[in-house]
């Protein structure tokens, strides 16, 4: 028989003790990358900004399909459209308003150019291992910085719900080193629309739950191949 000392988290069904919840349930933020977008390159400088691919779309109804069984309280996304176009199955889904969030845009917003990452690696794989290491022409700290300030703010008004948010590869890595301790840094790809599960505490604590969870991509990641 459970004490009355003690209770359980509605999100994760977790045992709580009295001194946990002094600080309250953690809330618990899911950080989805964004579908496969198109190869973009603009002439006249302008930012690429790339829609979807085919199979992106196909991706991003299937990200949503595999997180129906669960319950998401609020949605945001990245203002950039292949962010926002894998957050349109979500919001339909769980009857939710897709709220456009300018602090988790990717480092490359003003980029002319958009080459999904695997074909990077293929056709320059110099140009791919600095990328990995966050040699990129924005100011990669800045970056860093407003994506994981942004975060933590959406932490901070969100206590005790679970919480979406569709962004990019970039603002995933830059905020998993921050839980886990590291100087910002790319140091894994996450694959497209994968799910990474955080547990955030008000009173400060943050740990990671699961990164690149991707079975809802088994039809597609054969298409792909994985990286």
């Amino acid at each position: 028989m459970r004490s009355m000392a003690e209770t359980v988290s509605p999100l994760t069904g977790q045992l709580y003790t009295v001194e946990n919840l002094r600080f309250g349930y953690p809330m618990e933020l899911l950080l989805i990358r964004h579908g496969l977008p198109m190869h973009v390159e603009k002439q006249d400088g302008s930012p690429a900004d790339p829609p979807l691919s085919d199979i992106g779309r196909v991706q991003a109804k299937q990200v949503a399909e595999w997180l129906a069984r669960e319950k998401i309280d609020r949605l945001y996304t990245s203002p950039m459209a292949r962010a926002a176009q894998t957050a349109e199955p979500l919001a339909e889904k769980f009857s939710l308003a897709a709220e456009p969030h300018e602090g988790v845009a990717e480092y490359d917003r003003k980029s002319s150019e958009y080459i999904p990452v695997e074909k990077l690696k293929e056709i320059d794989y110099e140009r791919w291992k600095r990328l990995m290491y966050g040699d990129i022409d924005a100011d990669f700290h800045q970056f860093a910085h407003t994506a994981i300030e942004s975060l933590e703010g959406i932490v901070k008004d969100n206590p005790g719900k679970r919480v979406a948010v569709t962004c990019h590869g970039g603002v995933i890595n830059v905020w998993t080193a921050h839980v886990i301790g590291l100087a910002p840094r790319m140091f894994f790809n996450p694959d497209y629309t994968s799910i990474h599960r955080y547990m955030c505490a008000s009173s400060g604590e943050r740990t990671v739950r699961v990164l690149n969870e991707a079975v809802h991509l088994r039809t597609t990641l054969p298409v792909l191949g994985k990286h």
